[in-house]
């Protein structure tokens, strides 16, 4: 039975939704589902855009066949090559013999490498049109957001962009369609912040080149590839992706990642937030062993300042506090006001080599003072507590 949604007349939702996935991409943790989306265009030319993941493939294909109602499918515009939005193309080529598959070079390539398969395949380039009958498609070379290959689709006829997996949200749609159409800045948007600064987040200056396409364009709505279609209050998650692809912290607030074995470490990072929330500064704690790094790494984004305070482990840094420091790295984080506590029993190190990994990060503010422990906090380092939160609180222009 299929299961499908209009996003205009002529233009139908016949993805699908995942909600048994644990890991997405077998690393980020999606608790309530993933959709995969395909927009099928039913003009002079039918036109599908991108396929989906093989979980869905059953429904996608339904789907697909219910909205054609016997009418052939000229084109399948690939925008993108990951397998949860081209595992099905190999079967869709089979099963529509005729249709042609409209990609870039790099897209070509590798088609070549994941199918062992022959294609009718129309290259496109940047700013190459194809018309379909009342509609005039536009592509646009989008690399590194997030694989080289990736482009958009810009449908001058309706204002529509279809834009990859820009824009993308985890979270399986529960009948919703349309970001409109639940409370998405409650409910979804921490969703969003958490693929974006995981999936799309190191490429900051390639969505920048992005959003500058896009200004030049008269967009009405956005077709993403997992998560709601946008038909209204666009600019605001425009206004969202200016600002994460700029690295510019969202919120004032101070973010407090620590690495605690026995519970000293914790207990000093409490004593911190403790401290800075008297002083009307905005704390949030993680335990980096518990929460997911793309829960913290998504909430880096969002904030302003971090103190990591870690254990020292083997003469380095607690396992998953050094594996969350390196994947900050590795996601290009910077424009951020960073301070350290480090504990040791016999030999504190931890936050001397938490500093040198991010001291490569771009526009980091590191604050001279820090806090060392040596097994647990002891009365008299009330000073040194003291000096570091006003060094802290400084940083924020409260005295």
């Amino acid at each position: 039975m299929y299961c499908t949604r209009k996003v205009k007349e002529d233009l139908i939702w016949v993805g699908g939704n995942d909600r048994r996935l644990s890991l997405f991409e077998g690393v980020y943790s999606v608790p309530h589902g993933v959709s995969y989306n395909s927009y099928l265009l039913l003009d002079d030319k039918t036109v599908l855009f991108d396929t989906v993941d093989k979980a869905v493939g059953k429904i996608f294909f339904e789907n697909l066949e219910h909205e054609l109602n016997g009418k052939k499918l000229d084109y399948v515009v690939i925008q993108h090559m990951e397998p949860d939005h081209s595992a099905t193309l190999c079967e869709l080529l089979l099963r529509y013999k005729d249709v042609r598959v409209v990609c870039n070079t790099k897209t070509q390539t590798m088609i070549k490498n994941f199918f062992d398969m022959e294609s009718s395949i129309h290259l496109v380039k940047e700013q190459d049109s194809l018309n379909t009958g009342k509609h005039t498609l536009r592509f646009y070379m989008a690399p590194m957001v997030h694989w080289p290959e990736v482009m958009v689709t810009y449908d001058e006829t309706e204002g529509t962009l279809f834009s990859a997996d820009a824009f993308g949200t985890f979270g399986a749609l529960n009948g919703a369609l349309f970001a409109d159409e639940v409370d998405f800045e409650q409910d979804y948007l921490s969703e969003a912040r958490r693929y974006y600064t995981n999936i799309i987040g190191k490429y900051g200056v390639q969505v920048q080149a992005l959003l500058k396409k896009m200004e030049a364009l008269n967009i009405k709505m956005i077709c993403p590839l997992h998560g709601f279609v946008w038909r209204s209050n666009l600019e605001f998650y425009i206004q969202k992706y200016k600002k994460w692809s700029s690295f510019i912290p969202e919120e004032t607030c101070v973010l407090i990642p620590y690495a605690s074995i026995y519970g000293n470490t914790e207990n000093i990072a409490d004593i911190v937030s403790c401290r800075l929330q008297e002083r009307g500064i905005k704390t949030v704690m993680f335990d980096v062993s518990v929460i997911p790094a793309s829960e913290i790494i998504s909430a880096a984004f969002r904030y302003s300042h971090i103190i990591f305070a870690s254990a020292t482990y083997n003469a380095g840094i607690f396992v998953s506090m050094e594996e969350l420091i390196r994947d900050l790295k590795s996601h290009n984080i910077q424009n951020r006001t960073i301070a350290f506590i480090q504990n040791g029993s016999w030999a504190p190190a931890s936050g001397k080599l938490m500093k040198e990994i991010l001291t490569d990060c771009k526009n980091m503010t590191f604050i001279e003072e820090t806090i060392t422990v040596q097994s647990s906090a002891k009365e008299e380092q009330e000073i040194e507590i003291e000096a570091f939160v006003n060094a802290v609180a400084t940083t924020i222009n409260i005295p």
